[in-house]
Order: structure tokens, then sequence, then C-alpha cells
């Protein structure tokens, strides 16, 4: 299965952190593309002496050195590179042009893709955690199907995992796959096939009676579904269920097995991530037990068709109990760096397995990075080594210089709530 931690000392490695991918999105989706492109520099924290980081966005230096000073890899021993353009340039002349001839192991991607792949060919390189590029390229089917809406139902029952009530539609269909579930459930969900953190879902009712009309009376008629997927795009429409909890579990299969690396609880506004916590919190012990077994089924369905790698699976608890699948993210998600940052930096302090969590916070003005990593230290906020604990902004400065994305690190449940309030108080009064 390769490393199960991929930033371990086992041979450089060329990061490619391509976001900019259509695995996980229509690749009309441009805009939303881009925005995710912003998160690309939170993968220096993976960075090990000689790796070298291909982003579709620069990296800042100050940032680059606050990672490095965390990380205690020296700055001037790793290498980012940023090709021109929107992100979907070859990167592979632009890597050569900075590192020269020296050797790599592998190349790591966020999303196992095409270009990915492509790069590691350039380079006379395998695909981590692959034999070689062709091993990797056999998984590409299993890995665009299971990051679908419609694939990940068509695993996910056969596999014996609880969903709710849905159909996969093409788009002229889904009205009338809204007025059928509508009628059944009073509330429905319509998805894009290919989307991920929420983006493009539309929640029904708004203004549409249980009939499936407008308050005008009119029947709905798709107008508010996002032009993704054109006229033969699919689309998920499912049952809207009680959301009491959202979880998910992270996993690694390969050919030696699915092993479950850690799980949490996401935080969502309006089905769009915003944050995580982990590991789960007691109450949500079961509910774990419950994703982390049909993570292991899924972790087999894509192993047995060739994939080797990280994946995610998430399901939804409702306020009985009762454990429904949601999606896969066959790719390393927006939770993996972070674990992967927090495993790194608490095993140089020691402290052991720590809770943890993501999410934004905003201060009133924009600042600069360095003005931002000070008020965490004036308040006595920013991570500390020696402790194992505190506020790390783990993705660089925000293109609008407020809206800060961060992780708080702690020894359990209490500690990490604590940080995130005084995170916020604090802020709250910079100016």
């Amino acid at each position: 299965m390769g490393r199960a931690d991929p930033t371990g000392p086992d041979g450089p490695l060329v990061l490619h952190a391509n976001l900019v991918s259509g695995l996980a999105v229509d690749p009309e989706e441009r805009e939303v593309l881009r925005a995710w492109a912003e998160q690309a520099p939170r993968e220096a924290w993976l960075l090990r002496p000689g790796d070298v980081l291909v982003s579709p966005v620069p990296v800042g230096e100050e940032f680059l050195r606050y990672v490095c000073g965390l990380t205690g890899v020296p700055r001037d021993a790793v290498a980012v590179v940023v090709p021109p353009g929107d992100g979907t340039a070859d990167p592979y002349p632009h890597v050569v042009g900075a590192v020269g001839g020296r050797p790599f192991r592998a190349v790591l991607p966020t999303a196992l893709d095409g270009a990915a792949i492509g790069l590691a060919r350039a380079l006379g390189v395998a695909v981590a955690p692959y034999a070689s590029p062709a091993e990797a390229e056999a998984a590409l089917d299993v890995t665009g199907l299971l990051n679908t809406k419609a694939g990940f139902r068509s695993a996910a029952l056969a596999l014996g995992m609880r969903l709710p009530d849905g159909l996969v539609r093409r788009r002229a269909e889904v009205p009338d796959a809204v007025r059928e579930l509508l009628a059944s459930y009073g509330r429905v969900v319509v998805k894009p096939d290919r989307s991920a953190g929420g983006h493009g879902m539309v929640f029904l009712p708004r203004a549409t009676s249980t009939t499936g009309t407008t308050s005008a009376g009119d029947p709905w008629a798709g107008g508010e579904l996002p032009p993704v997927g054109g006229p033969e795009g699919l689309w998920v429409v499912e049952e809207r269920v009680d959301v009491a909890r959202s979880v998910s579990v992270q996993l690694e299969t390969g050919p030696g097995g699915t092993r479950a690396l850690f799980s949490g609880e996401m935080r969502t506004a309006e089905g769009a991530f915003t944050g995580y916590l982990s590991p789960l919190p007691a109450p949500a012990a079961d509910a774990g037990a419950v994703l982390e077994a049909w993570g292991h089924a899924l972790g087999g369905f894509l192993a047995a068709r060739g994939y080797a790698g990280p994946f995610g699976l998430d399901a939804m608890v409702t306020p009985g109990g009762e454990v429904l699948a949601g999606e896969s993210n066959v790719r390393r998600t927006a939770t993996t760096t972070p674990h992967a940052m927090v495993t790194r930096l608490t095993a140089r302090s020691g402290t052991g397995a720590p809770v943890w969590a993501t999410g934004t916070a905003r201060t009133p003005a924009a600042c600069s990075f360095g003005e931002a990593v000070d008020r965490l230290r004036g308040a006595r906020l920013a991570y500390d080594p020696a402790r194992g604990e505190g506020v790390v902004l783990y993705a660089g400065p925000p293109p609008d210089g407020r809206t800060w994305r961060y992780a708080v690190i702690a020894g359990d449940h209490a500690g990490v709530a604590h940080h995130e309030r005084r995170l916020r108080a604090s802020w709250a009064g910079t100016g």
C-alpha cells in the first residue's frame, strides 16, 4: 500500500497539489476550482527535505517559513513550483527548471487523475503508492466512478450500506423525480453527480409545496439547478433527512487490505463543509463503528478494482441514531493534510494522540500572515511545540486577508472548544 504516512522520510517526493482537477467537480466549474486551488498551500505541511511542492497558486514565503519553523525542515531544503496560468498547465518543465535532474521517489497527488500520471511518466517515477504509472492509470475508472454521487449510490447499496431513499436522473428528468420524492417525504435534496464540499446542492422545498409546485402554483421546473454536466449530466434526488451529526472516516486501502486512519465530525452549513473535529466525540462512537465497517467494505471494493491509497466515507446520523451513508471521496480530502500536520507536530512535541479541529475565523480588518501570527502569539493562542497545543494557521493567508483557516490542537475535546472560544473572542476585538 505504500507508506501510510506519505510524509515519512523514505525518499523525496513531488507533492502535486492538483486541486484544479475534474475528479471532484465538473471541469466547467472554473470558479469553484479556482476557489479550491487557494487551499493548495496547506500541502506545504507534508514537505520533507528534498521534496518539491507543485502548487496552482503561489505559496507565500512568510507562510512557508512558518511551516518549516514548526516542522523543523530547513527552508532551503524544499522547493515550491507554481506553473503559470490557471493550474492546468503541464508542470513538468517547471519542476525540471526548478530542481534540474534531482531524483525523486514518486509523485504524490492530491487527486489521482490523468495530469498526475502524466507528470509521473515525464519524471520517470511512480505515482504513490503505486509501483508504476501504468498501475495508477488502471485505477482511474474506479476512482472516477466512486467520486460521483451516482457511482457511490450503486456501490454502497451493493455493499449493504443504508442510504436515504433516492433516484438518479438526467437533468430533464429531475423535476419529475423531485415531485415523486416530495410527495413521499415532503423534503428533498438535489445533488450534482460530481460535486464536493456541498457545491451545487439544492434543498427543496424552498417556496415549493409537497406536491412539487411553487407558492404560485407552477410546477418546479429545475431552474435552480446550476449549469453543470450539460443536458445529459446525472443528478441524484434524495429524501432530505434530519441530521443530528455529519460524520466521516478516512481510510487507506490497497493489496494489503484496508485500514482506518482517523474519523471525525464534519462541521457544515446548508450542506457545505466548513470544518472538522477529530476524533469523534463520545456520543457519536456507535455511528463511528458502523461507518468504519462500511469503510472497510468500500476499501475492499476499491482494492479489487486496482485502487490503492487514501479515501473517505461520509455519513449522516439522524436524531434517532440511524446512520445513513452519504458519499465517498476517493482522494486526499480537506481533512487528510490537517491530520498529517497534527500528527507530525505532536510527534515532535511528544504529546501523543491529540484532539483537533479545523474551522475559519474572521478578523474585522485585513492583515498580513505575519500580523495574524503575531495576534495569536499576543493572545497566547499560537501553537506551542513545548505543550503540543494551540492554534495553527494551516492554509496560508486568505485572499481577503480576513477569513483565516485555522487548526486547533489540544489534549481533549474541552480543550479544543476552549481554544476556539478564545480565538473568536480575541479576533473579534482586533482592528
